[in-house]
This record gives structure tokens, C-alpha cells and sequence, in this order.
């Protein structure tokens, strides 16, 4: 068992959603305090940890964090993260699908885990919700990096069996077969979690949705990931190919694929309707701010839905997103709020990002706070890394304007440590 270990700083701490119940009452910063760590977990926070016992690590003027918490991701797209000048329909077929086809190398597909991962922690993220692609390889890949990390994923095998390249669709019965086996071999193994992934409507067919339907009954604690009401021209791709459908949503709704533990990702464009019916369900949203800018697809409501209490986190969409990093989409999320007439406050930003995320991600009792009994995943933010964030920090005038410039303007140089489980796995 690992010797007990303190890290000093300002801890950053939760006791509700934000969104919903305010900021002030529900965020708050234990300033030069401290935080406890033992074989693994948090057991203490404030003056508990003081009192302990442990070797410490002073980060006197930082902002120790829950690890970021990335609630959509596609690993795969690593190596073509910033392709220039596409909508959706045309990205995929130039960039996403010619780059996911080499994944049936399972080596290739080490390779790109290996590295996406190690990206995310220099990036201070420690959990994520991958889509894979339609090879089984590359789900096995993912999760062998994730578990030599230490790291707490969900992820799973990409479904599509039309509207795709030759070599990158499956059929209904093989979907159903390979993401039955996988989730038998890597569900709950460790920190590993299954998520049934249908790609979104259009790349599936009836039969397929109705076979994660049926998989998704069967294994009713295992999460269901897939792409809901991104682009306009996507929604009426979805309803020529699915005319009897009232919407987006009732699509998935039809063949099983609305529920509490669905994450849906960007969700922009829905009606009131689907509105009610994901509240109804309890289903997640992922907001991808980032690729939703990128790839010109809209501006997600967010204090709309976040605030009536919509349970909603925070996601980079690598590579259809433009950035690794969290507190760049952070940014993003904030620019987004603003053009729709809402000013997020840094807190509500840093909860959607960690906690808010590992809701969605139903991992909300294991990571995504700072308490005793969580996982021990931690970054810790310089609140001064560069010259020009330095600058305006000198001048904040509270805590939360001392973080809001980092947030606004900070990148991997505002990592200064990241910890999994207990270790340090990374930082500058």
C-alpha cells in the first residue's frame, strides 16, 4: 500500500449543481488548504489532511481540481484532430473515415490509444467516454492503455452498417455480437466501462438500432453513447431516411435507445419535445463547444437546459473538436453562453467539466470531486503559467478572478501536476 501523501493548495469543492442550485451556494475554495491521499483514494480534505501524517507536495497559489472529465471523445480521430474547412457530412467522409479504416491494425490502434491518452493527462484529463471504431481491436486497445494508466474510461465499439466506406460498416448481427463480447470481456474489469455505441441514426439501419436495443435491455447498467440533432442538414437526413420518426430523438426512442443511462452527444437543434423527453428519461447530454464551433453546427443551450436541471458535461469531441484540452473548451463553452446571453460564472464552467461530466458518465460516487472515498484523480492548475495570464492574475481581485483567466487563456503550460489513482502521472 502506497504511503500516505498531501498535496497543499487551494482545493476546489462541491456540494451540488451550480446550474441549478447557484454557484455560491454549491462551489466553493478551500483556500491554502489541503487534501489527503492513500492507496489511491481522498480520505481526508481542509484540516483533517493537515493533521495526517504524509509526505507533501506543496502547490502553494495552485488550484487543485477533480481530473477533467471528458464526456465525449473519439480516440481514433487523434492523428486528424484541426482538419480545415468541413461540415459534418463532408469531414467525415474526407477525414474521419479514411483515418478510421486503419484501426483494423491493431497495432496502429495501440499506437493512437497510447497517445490520445497520454494527450489527454498532459492536458490534465483524466476520464473520458470514447467512441472506438467498428473493430473490436480498437476497443481492446483503448482500455489495455486506460488500464496500464490506472485511468477510469468508458468506451466502446463504433456500430454502422450503412453510410459508410466499404471496409467500415458491420451488419445488426455482428454489431450486436461484437459489443456483446466486449462488454463481457472489459465491463466493469478494473476502472473499465462498456458503452453500447451506435454511431448515429444515419449510419445505422432500422435492424441495427434495434439490435442495441435489444443489448441494451439485456445489459441495462451499462451506458448507451451516440449523436443526437448536431447539424440542420443532418436532421433532415435523419428524417428522409426515417420518415415515420417525429423527430431525432423518437428515432432512438423507437428501436430502445432512450434511457437514463443514454449520452447524448450535442444535442443543439432539438425541439421542445425531445426537450421533455430526455428530462423525462434523465438521460446526459455532452456539450462539445469546441467542434461545434469548428465544424459550424450551432450553439448549444446550454443555460437553458443546464439550467432546468438537464444533467449535461462538458466534451472536447476529439477530432471533430479542435483542442485536448478541457480548459479550452471550458473557454469555448463560456464564448458560446455569452452569444446565446448568458455569462457562466468559472464555477459553474470547472463543475461541468469534472463533476457535471462524471454524472452524465453515471461515475459521479468514483471521480469528478474532491472528497473523501473518491478515486484520487487530480489536476492541479498554475493560475499564472504564462506571462500573460501572470499578468491579470496579479490583478484578480477573488479567487474566482484569479481562475478565470486561466480557464479564458490557459492551455497544457497551466498543468502543473496530474494525478490517477493515487499516482502522479504527469504535469510540468
Amino acid at each position: 500500500m502506497s504511503q500516505p501523501h498531501r498535496l497543499r493548495g487551494h482545493i476546489l469543492t462541491f456540494s451540488g449543481n451550480p446550474f441549478t442550485d447557484g454557484w455560491e451556494d454549491t462551489v466553493s475554495v478551500l483556500e491554502n488548504s489541503a487534501v489527503l491521499i492513500e492507496g489511491g483514494k481522498i480520505t481526508a480534505v481542509g484540516t483533517a489532511a493537515e493533521a495526517a501524517t504524509a509526505t507533501e507536495t506543496r502547490h502553494d497559489g495552485h488550484l487543485i481540481c477533480p481530473g477533467f472529465v471528458d464526456a465525449h471523445v473519439h480516440y481514433p480521430q487523434t492523428a486528424m484532430i484541426a482538419s480545415w474547412g468541413k461540415r459534418l457530412i463532408d469531414w467525415l467522409n474526407t477525414y474521419t473515415f479514411p483515418e478510421e479504416m486503419r484501426f483494423g491494425d491493431r497495432d496502429y490502434a495501440a499506437d493512437i490509444a497510447a497517445r490520445y491518452l497520454d494527450l489527454a493527462l498532459d492536458h490534465g484529463t483524466t476520464s473520458m467516454a470514447s467512441y472506438c471504431t467498428i473493430h473490436p481491436a480498437s476497443v481492446d486497445a483503448l482500455f489495455e492503455a486506460a488500464q496500464a494508466r490506472g485511468m477510469a474510461v468508458v468506451a466502446g465499439k463504433t456500430c454502422m452498417d450503412r453510410n459508410a466506406p466499404d471496409g467500415l460498416r458491420d451488419t445488426a448481427q455482428s454489431a450486436y455480437d461484437d459489443s456483446k463480447a466486449l462488454l463481457a470481456r472489459w465491463h466493469g474489469q478494473g476502472r473499465a466501462r462498456y458503452a453500447i455505441t451506435p454511431r448515429f441514426a444515419p449510419t445505422s439501419t432500422p435492424a441495427q438500432l434495434d439490435a442495441m436495443g435489444v443489448l441494451w435491455a439485456e445489459h441495462p447498467d451499462v451506458l448507451m453513447q451516440t449523436h443526437l440533432s448536431e447539424q440542420v442538414d443532418e436532421l433532415d437526413w435523419v428524417k428522409s431516411l426515417y420518415p415515420q420518426a417525429r423527430d431525432y430523438l423518437d428515432v432512438y426512442e423507437t428501436h430502445g435507445l432512450l434511457g437514463a443511462r443514454g449520452v447524448y452527444g450535442h444535442a443543439i437543434h432539438l425541439s421542445a419535445r425531445e426537450r421533455d423527453r430526455l428530462a423525462e428519461h434523465g438521460a446526459g447530454l455532452a456539450h462539445c463547444p469546441t467542434s461545434n464551433t469548428f465544424i459550424g453546427s450551432g450553439l448549444f443551450d446550454l443555460a437553458g437546459l443546464a439550467g432546468a436541471g438537464q444533467a449535461t458535461g462538458l466534451a472536447t469531441d476529439t477530432g471533430g473538436g479542435s483542442s485536448f484540452s478541457m480548459l479550452r473548451t471550458m473557454a469555448a463553452a463560456y464564448e458560446i453562453a455569452q452569444l446565446r446571453g448568458t455569462a457562466v460564472h468559472p464555477a459553474a464552467l470547472l463543475w461541468l467539466a469534472t463533476e457535471g461530466a462524471a454524472q452524465v458518465l453515471h461515475r459521479a460516487d468514483e471521480i469528478g470531486r474532491i472528497a473523501p472515498g473518491f478515486a484520487a484523480d487530480l489536476t492541479v492548475l498554475d493560475l499564472a503559467s504564462t506571462l500573460a495570464i501572470a499578468q491579470r492574475h496579479a490583478r484578480a481581485h477573488d479567487i474566482w478572478d484569479a481562475v478565470f483567466p486561466t480557464i479564458m487563456m490557459g492551455d497544457d503550460r497551466a498543468i502543473a501536476e496530474v494525478w490517477v489513482g493515487g499516482r502522479r502521472r504527469g504535469g510540468n
